[in-house]
């Protein structure tokens, strides 16, 4: 029979023979209780323990081997450009090849302009496409060929998106007669930067609580009023996340920069014009014989890749904000 309530699941299973006692009874009990007890102790030597362990290590060997190059690049780029930090090279213009002195700060100016110029045009167009993805057209057809659009271009090597606008833009001398510019790197930028844009503003705005929509539209609210007032401030968190990540990326460019806003040793002089970039001159300088270009090289690496973590940084902030 089933003992009644109270005992344990063990002691639920045992069956009291007609001449078993009392005492035998809770004998037999004991001894079941302290085989269950054994059986939760862990033993090593067990061949699934020892499996289980070799393979433990394998991943976190797997692991330190994946975050190793980035500790790598990082510490080598300090060592060889941290050295040089100093408000002279950080304001001065570089020197001509095999001169002394100088520094990057056009080089500095050009990429904040050229980024900015990029988020001007990629951030409406991808907030509005994100919008229209999640708000309007949520599983039509042309909505998945968007998302899958938007795939795809993600994909896409920079270098093609960089001759994409020299053929449209650069070799026509759309802008004013002029060829390379400032205006044509943004614009290569904006589309490296659009896929990141649509795809965290069409996930944000999935977040939003559906309650919340239907209490605007109970109220009397608008489509539109109802997105602008009150899923997309909601989805604001990951929707900015997305932006910084995508300025991080498109920042660190220099494929697209180099077919359409080529370089320049002086200060910006216009949107229109040729402008100077860190990436483009990395990829200048590293090239050249001279020791003092080679420095310089290295000196824009630190500036570049502080600017790049400072950014996702950032972002993994906005991220836990979201998330708390």
């Amino acid at each position: 029979m089933y003992w009644p309530n109270g005992l344990s699941v063990v002691s639920a299973f045992v069956t009291l023979e007609p001449d078993m006692t009392t005492s035998s009874f809770s004998a037999s009990n004991q001894r079941l209780g302290d085989a269950a007890k054994s059986s939760l102790h862990r033993r090593p030597n067990l061949p699934r323990n020892r499996w289980n362990a070799l393979f433990t290590l394998l991943a976190a060997l797997f692991a330190a081997i994946v975050v190793l190059p980035l500790v790598l690049v990082l510490v080598y780029v300090v060592i060889k450009g941290g050295s040089m930090m100093s408000l002279k090279m950080l304001t001065e213009l570089p020197p001509a090849p095999g001169m002394t002195g100088g520094g990057i700060g056009n080089a500095i100016l050009g990429t904040l302009v050229v980024s900015l110029v990029a988020a001007l045009i990629a951030i409406p167009v991808g907030v509005g496409g994100g919008i229209y993805l999640a708000e309007y057209s949520k599983s039509g057809a042309f909505a998945s060929f968007v998302r899958f659009g938007t795939n795809v271009l993600s994909g896409v090597p920079s270098i093609i998106c960089g001759v994409f606008i020299y053929g449209l833009i650069v070799a026509t001398r759309i802008f004013f007669d002029q060829s390379y510019s400032a205006m044509a790197g943004g614009m290569a930028l904006s589309v490296l930067m659009l896929p990141t844009i649509i795809k965290t503003t069409d996930e944000g705005l999935k977040l939003v609580p559906q309650e919340l929509r239907w209490g605007a539209i109970g109220v009397g609210a608008s489509k539109f009023v109802t997105i602008t007032s009150i899923t997309l401030p909601t989805a604001m968190k990951p929707i900015a996340t997305g932006i910084v990540l995508s300025i991080a990326r498109a920042s660190g460019e220099t494929a697209p920069l180099i077919f359409t806003a080529l370089f320049s040793p002086f200060w910006p002089e216009g949107l229109f014009s040729p402008i100077a970039s860190m990436s483009v001159l990395i990829y200048n300088f590293a090239i050249m014989p001279y020791d003092v270009q080679i420095a310089l090289a290295w000196a824009t690496s630190f500036v570049l890749v502080m600017m790049i973590l400072v950014m996702n940084i950032f972002a993994r902030y906005l991220g836990s904000l979201n998330r708390n």
